[in-house]
């Protein structure tokens, strides 16, 4: 859930202006620590997609409207704090794996919910996570540093 204050903080007046502050942009790659402080920092709903197709094709709303009977676990989408808190409880050596081999992930879109009556619309992230096959763990980590925020259309 979008924490009001600290969301109003970002500079910006667009989701994809603040998150582009954040240095979320689509069609770049973050790591996924980061992802995870912005979602809890923020209380941005950041979902991880498995599979290229559903995230690429399809609306957030429709892929969690066809797994709603599904158990979080067992779905092709996550939130990254799900995917963070369920990978370290079942390997508590994924930080220090992280550290030496930072997982990057893809980040697809910016969208918002529908805001329903009386409810304000809130930001989402669409990300695809990689395939294990696509890792590459001889790559130097990536560099820190900001991006460019995507212009504003008007």
């Amino acid at each position: 859930m979008l924490k009001p204050a600290a969301w109003a903080a970002v500079p910006g007046t667009t989701p994809v202006e603040k998150l582009g502050r954040l240095g979320i942009i689509p069609g770049t790659t973050a790591d996924i620590r980061k992802l995870g402080t912005i979602a809890d920092n923020y209380g941005v709903a950041i979902w991880l997609f498995f599979e290229e197709d559903l995230v690429r094709t399809r609306t957030l709303e429709s892929v969690l409207a066809e797994f709603a009977g599904t158990s979080e676990y067992e779905r092709p989408v996550i939130l990254v704090e799900s995917f963070l808190q369920f990978t370290q409880e079942n390997d508590p050596s994924f930080v220090q794996t992280l550290e030496e081999f930072p997982l990057m992930v893809e980040i697809v879109q910016i969208g918002q919910t529908p805001s329903g009556t009386g409810t304000p619309a809130e930001p989402y992230v669409t990300c695809l996570m990689p395939f294990l096959d696509e890792l590459d763990t001889s790559a130097e980590p990536p560099q820190p540093g900001l991006q460019e925020v995507p212009p504003t259309r008007k």
